[in-house]
């Protein structure tokens, strides 16, 4: 079967799904002869027979619609997606490094804990920026971090899954770097123990505060979630350098708990958690003219500029 990876692009027409053979990229819809394979989403949305046509385009790529991956301008390759859960303190590393620079005892083990679960926190599809896009830090933060994370990109309705089926229901993954405005974390002026301490939305949803891509791999190419080297660099000094084996809850567990509070839909995403390395631990933090680069095993690279 030939390998492709599946983008959204656009070549001056406007944003259209393609997938990326080789040094080509070939056009889904007009490929495919259907009109509504001109979005990933909405190939995600029928995914089980998507993903059976864009392995015979790619395996029968000779004489189809395509253009050079390098004339094309490769946008985030899911358009509009739905959810988008970003899972909190899940890599062994991280949660060790935050705790040192909090100046407090590391947690335990989660799965220690009888009954304790993998959680998650949201973006929007606002958030969302593509490979190569420039990213303008908010003006009202000082502190903006980088975080690299592996992302599962969802194809099929999953409601309480089971954790050992849990990865049938990934269509394929990509890169993200979870962009955190740590000095807006915590609210100032309201004391440690109120409910109104912490701000969810100001630390992690502000414009372009996702950048994802910049491709999803199928997962029938990815042998194991949980064996991915995974690096992070700012204007070429390494800060983040791990492997997702790391985790504290894999993918499966996050999907089979998720699945268990509420249903996961085609086109929703799942940000796994991030490794060591990121700025608050050192005291370091994005400027004007960084570039963040982001690569993961097996997938590829997602770049960035920070203006």
């Amino acid at each position: 079967m030939a390998s492709y990876k599946l983008v959204m692009y656009d070549a001056g027409e406007g944003a259209r799904a393609g997938i990326v053979v080789g040094d080509r990229v070939l056009d889904v819809a007009a490929s495919s002869g259907r009109r509504e394979d001109v979005s990933v989403r909405s190939l995600l949305d029928d995914w089980d027979a998507a993903k059976a046509r864009l392995a015979s385009l790619a395996a029968n790529s000779t004489g189809l619609p395509n253009r050079a991956l390098s004339s094309v301008r490769l946008l985030a390759p899911i358009d509009r997606p739905g959810a988008i859960y970003c899972a909190g303190a899940n890599y062994k590393d991280h949660v060790l490094e935050m705790a040192r620079a909090q100046n407090i005892a590391p947690e335990p083990d989660p799965h220690d804990i009888p009954g304790l679960q993998s959680w998650h926190f949201i973006k929007t599809f606002g958030c969302v920026t593509g490979p190569g896009e420039i990213v303008n830090l908010p003006p009202r933060s000082k502190k903006v971090d980088w975080e690299a994370e592996l992302v599962a990109i969802l194809g099929r309705t999953a409601k309480d899954v089971p954790v050992e089926g849990a990865l049938e229901y990934v269509a394929g993954y990509t890169i993200a770097d979870d962009l955190s405005a740590r000095d807006f974390t915590r609210r100032t002026g309201v004391p440690d123990g109120s409910p109104f301490k912490y701000d969810w939305v100001a630390h992690k949803c502000f414009d372009g505060s996702c950048p994802i891509g910049p491709w999803i791999v199928p997962a029938e190419d990815i042998a194991d979630p949980q064996k991915l080297a995974i690096e992070l660099s700012v204007s070429g000094v390494v800060k983040q350098k791990s492997n997702t084996s790391q985790m504290i809850f894999t993918l499966a567990e996050q999907i089979s708990h998720l699945s268990g509070k509420l249903t996961l839909h085609p086109g929703d995403v799942i940000l796994t958690g991030t490794p060591a390395g990121v700025g608050a631990g050192r005291g370091e933090f994005l400027k004007a003219g960084d570039e963040v680069r982001v690569t993961i095993e097996g997938i590829g690279e997602l770049v960035n500029k920070m203006a």
